[in-house]
This record gives structure tokens, sequence and C-alpha cells, in this order.
């Protein structure tokens, strides 16, 4: 495997002392995979933020919303008989899964896209309602004529879908709700309108019949979606085996639409890789990578909150038209940031 990417000298950009907690009795317990995009001649980061107390020695307590916006507080025994806590991330308790962490989504601005900082009068966006008690995660955001569409997962004990929220100034917010309903997530919408529709890479997932593959949408007007198709499938015995997700939105090149998406193998590693679609039916694949652009190589993207993970959904292309600065989670715990020459990831392609 070759890794091309030019990783920042900088990295971690972001690590969980970065921040201050949303409020009194959580801490910050990892920073994850951003959403990004340019605004007011800034480059901003729609980062998830993941918090929960501070852990006992001898039990494992994390918050949830209510449907009223309240954070109550579930505490349990680590030896209780009815606890499966195998995962860092996600534990069964009577036969419920619970998150360990509540996310929400944080704002960050740089004038050089590498020192970020926290500006004043933007909000903190949070889960609300009934399908986000869990919390909201992995935001990805699109400019789509003059609007900007932001896609993030909606978290609850009914499930994992797709949420979106709309906005021109980024302090306020039309919310549209559940546009993609359990299981799915990773969803990225193109910034651009083909034949006059909307269109959305998005990951439903299947337990038993199928599995975690990426599939296509179009839409008329963004919020509505139907003309569901699988596009890409994970491989057996490849980097990209147990699952694949879309990044963030294609990038329009001359060749095609370019995508970033990240696999995962039995091992839960997470890397990065590409794929193409036809400029005009982008449902249509051309070419996908062999082998992944970019793997965990570094301290900070084999250790921590969750190692051997390099993921992303945010990148911004430089005025140069071939430099792509993307901003990834590493080990689900710090924000990095990376660049590659989009005329070297086309260059790795091979035909389907």
């Amino acid at each position: 495997m070759k890794d091309i990417a030019n990783r920042f000298l900088e990295n971690p950009l972001l690590s969980p002392s970065d921040l201050s907690a949303s409020r009194e009795g959580l801490e910050i317990t990892c920073l994850l995979n951003p959403g990004v995009f340019r605004f007011e001649n800034k480059i901003w980061l729609a980062v998830r933020v993941a918090e929960r107390p501070k852990q006992a020695e001898n039990s494992i307590s994390f918050p949830i919303l209510t449907e009223n916006g309240l954070i109550e507080i579930i505490e349990i025994l680590k030896d209780h008989p009815e606890l499966i806590a195998t995962d860092a991330r996600v534990i069964n308790y009577q036969g419920i899964d619970y998150l360990t962490t509540l996310s929400h989504i944080r704002l960050l601005c740089s004038e050089d896209g590498k020192h970020f900082y926290e500006p004043k009068n933007h909000p903190l966006l949070v889960g609300e309602g009934i399908l986000e008690t869990f919390g909201i995660e992995d935001c990805r955001v699109s400019l789509i004529e003059g609007k900007y569409y932001l896609t993030f997962t909606s978290v609850s004990n009914n499930g994992v879908g797709v949420g979106l929220r709309t906005t021109t100034d980024w302090k306020t917010f039309e919310k549209h709700g559940m546009i993609f309903p359990p299981h799915n997530k990773d969803c990225a919408i193109f910034e651009e309108k083909i034949n006059g529709l909307f269109y959305a890479l998005h990951r439903p997932s299947s337990v038993d019949i199928g599995g975690n593959y990426i599939w296509i949408a179009s839409s008329p007007d963004g919020i509505h979606w139907g003309n569901h198709k699988c596009i890409i499938k994970t491989r057996k015995g490849n980097w990209d085996s147990k699952r694949v997700g879309a990044g963030a939105a294609p990038i329009k090149t001359e060749k095609g639409w370019l995508e970033i998406y990240h696999g995962a193998n039995e091992a839960h590693q997470y890397c990065l890789g590409a794929f193409l679609l036809d400029v005009e039916n982008p449902a249509k694949v051309i070419s996908r990578t062999e082998t992944p652009i970019m793997f965990p190589t570094t301290d900070y993207e084999l250790s921590g909150f969750f190692g051997n993970v390099v993921f992303t959904n945010g990148h911004v292309i430089e005025p140069d038209g071939d430099t792509l600065t993307v901003y990834y989670g590493a080990s689900d715990e710090f924000v990095c940031g990376a660049q590659f020459s989009i005329k070297e990831i086309l260059s790795l392609l091979k035909e389907v």
C-alpha cells in the first residue's frame, strides 16, 4: 500500500484539551472528523465534540438528552450482569444499545487553515427531539446556490438516521428533520444540481442481507429523496472489506465526480480511498482505487479513543485547483489535516 497523504506538521490540529466542555459536569473525551466549509474568507470546521462525565473506577456513566433537551446522566456498575461493554463507543445495557458519549457540533474557524479558534456569536449545534436524544454526529457541509446544507447523523434509541439543517449565515438554521430514516448515515450532498436534481451519497446498513454499502439518491428539493441505487460495495479480503462510506461532497473534475471515501476491514482499521462517478450520470461508477490513498501510520492515528483510524467528511480545494486539503479525524480523538494532489488521486484509479 502507498500512502500519498502529506500530513500537516502541526498535527494534531485540535485535541480534546483545546476546547471547553459545553456544560458543567461533562468533559470532552473526543474531537472527531469535522465538516469543512469556507465562509467570510475563513476556513471553518464543524467539529463533532463528544462528551461524558468523568469516569469512576467501578462504573460507566454517560449522558443522554431527554425529549425536552435536558441532559440525563446514566450510571451503570461495570460488573452488572446485564451490561456488555466490550466497545469503547457503544455499550449494551438490559438489551438496549447506548453511546458512551454524547456528541454535538462545534464551529471553529481559521485564517490559515491550521490554527483554529472558536469565534463568538455562533451557536452550538445540539441534538433536539426524540430522534436525537443520543446526540448528532459527523456533520458534512455542502454549499448549493448560496445555501449551506448540513447533513449529520441523528442518533437515538429509535435508531441512526440522517438529519438536515440549512443556513446562509451560520447563526440561524432551518431544521428539516430526518431525511434518511434508520439505519443510515454518511450522507454527502453534491454541491451542484445535475439535470435539475439534487444528488446525495448515503450509507444504509444491513446486518443480515446486504451490507454497509454506498448508495446514491436524487431529489427535486434537497429534502425528499428517492431513486436509490447501490453503487459501491465492500470488497472481500481487501482494506474495505467490512464497511464503506462517503466522505465529503464529491469533487467535480474533468474526468468525473471524484469522491474520497472511507473503508474499514474486519480488524476495524479505517483507511481512505477514492472512486470516480460519471459527470452526467453520477449513479455510474467509472473507476476506484484498489489500495488506500491514506491509512493510519502516525502515533496520533494509531492510538487514541478508538485507534487505527483515519476518517474524513470534510475538505477544501486550494486556489491552484489541484491541492486538496482534507481535514480528518484520527483515532476518534483528534482533528488533523493533510493535503493530496487531485491529479495524483485520479492517476491511481482503476476502471471497474
